[in-house]
């Protein structure tokens, strides 16, 4: 994790010296468009790996510049250019919209519903930090609903879950529709269920304008917890709108030997998102830095379940939630002759 961070903090300060900061303001369209993208072919990480041919999206997208367009004509067009990355992870942000691509979750089945999750979770559920976990009823195992890891949890409130559930036989972790948030909350929380030190991924850093200039792979070491850990069996709810750092909880999770994951594949959304500013002001979010699976494989178009599964209706209909049910039915199953 050391050699992780100082690789890190090393890449960010190239990378904000490099960003194109505007040093003029302008409202020009023509500047503005242009300034974009820029901004975006030198820095953007998954020309090659989205197989985006970004001069011809200039080519689309230049004729349409005018100078009579106004603030939010351009917006609308800068936004629709952006939106050829199919990037959750880039936006363009302005003081009266943020223009965003959500098709990557939006275009597949929710497999998850708030309403029906309170059979489970009930009202006298427990908080710890960003955590609601209980036991569930008539059974030996624990249930922890995590809605997004820009909540945090702290070491103290780890220790208060796990030991809450001391006698239980199984785990679930739920993460569907946990859009992401902090890294740090990813680190901290699988690091409970490591027996030893592992090579969790890689990071790749831009060294030039080229599409194609990346660093060699740096290793991303996790370490276990020198605190209450989980060796039990352990499953992890996911479904498309599992994103970001959630994607990146799941990819160090399925490493592990007591770990299965169920549901639908994650969202994705592996690329390390950094800032920069057009001359009008505005901020353009995007993806900076790839991040790799343990086998240097990309996890950016998503993370698939060791257990493929959908919510039926059948079972919506009589309040069930068919994934939590199958995790249930599983955990038992690993844990009957215990």
């Amino acid at each position: 994790m050391k050699y992780y961070l100082k690789n890190l903090f090393f890449f960010l300060g190239i990378l904000f010296s490099s960003c194109e900061k505007a040093d003029d303001y302008t409202m020009d369209a023509r500047a503005n468009f242009e300034a974009l993208w820029t901004i975006m072919d030198k820095h953007y990480c998954f020309f090659g790996y989205k197989d985006v041919n970004w001069d011809e999206v200039y080519q689309k997208y230049s004729p349409q510049v005018t100078d009579t367009m106004d603030r939010y004509q351009l917006f609308d067009l800068l936004g629709n250019m952006l939106a050829e990355l199919k990037d959750g992870h880039t936006n363009l942000v302005s003081p009266f919209n943020v223009a965003r691509y959500w098709s990557w979750y939006e275009d597949y089945p929710a497999n998850f519903n708030r309403e029906i999750q309170k059979n489970y979770l009930g009202t006298r559920y427990s908080i710890a930090g960003g955590m609601k976990y209980v036991q569930l009823p008539e059974t030996k195992i624990g249930y922890i609903y995590y809605g997004s890891f820009s909540n945090s949890v702290g070491e103290k409130n780890l220790d208060e879950v796990l030991f809450a559930f001391r006698k239980c036989k199984g785990l679930i972790i739920d993460v569907r529709d946990n859009g992401g948030g902090s890294l740090t909350n990813s680190d901290r929380i699988a690091s409970r269920f490591l027996k030893k030190k592992m090579v969790a991924g890689y990071i790749l850093h831009k060294k030039g304008p080229a599409h194609d200039a990346f660093s060699e792979p740096y290793p991303i070491e996790l370490e276990p917890s020198n605190r209450l850990r989980w060796m039990r069996p352990v499953v992890v709810l996911t479904n498309r709108h599992s994103y970001s750092a959630t994607n990146d909880f799941v990819n160090k999770m399925k490493l592990l030997d007591q770990v299965t994951i169920m549901g639908d594949r994650t969202g994705g959304g592996s690329g390390l998102p950094f800032n920069s500013e057009l001359p009008n002001g505005w901020t353009v979010r995007f993806s900076a830095s790839p991040m790799l699976d343990a086998d240097k494989q990309h996890t950016e178009s998503g993370i698939d379940p060791d257990i493929k599964l959908d919510m039926r209706m059948e079972d919506m209909e009589k309040g069930k939630d068919t994934i939590i049910e199958e995790a249930i039915r599983y955990i038992v199953s690993k844990t009957e002759k215990n």
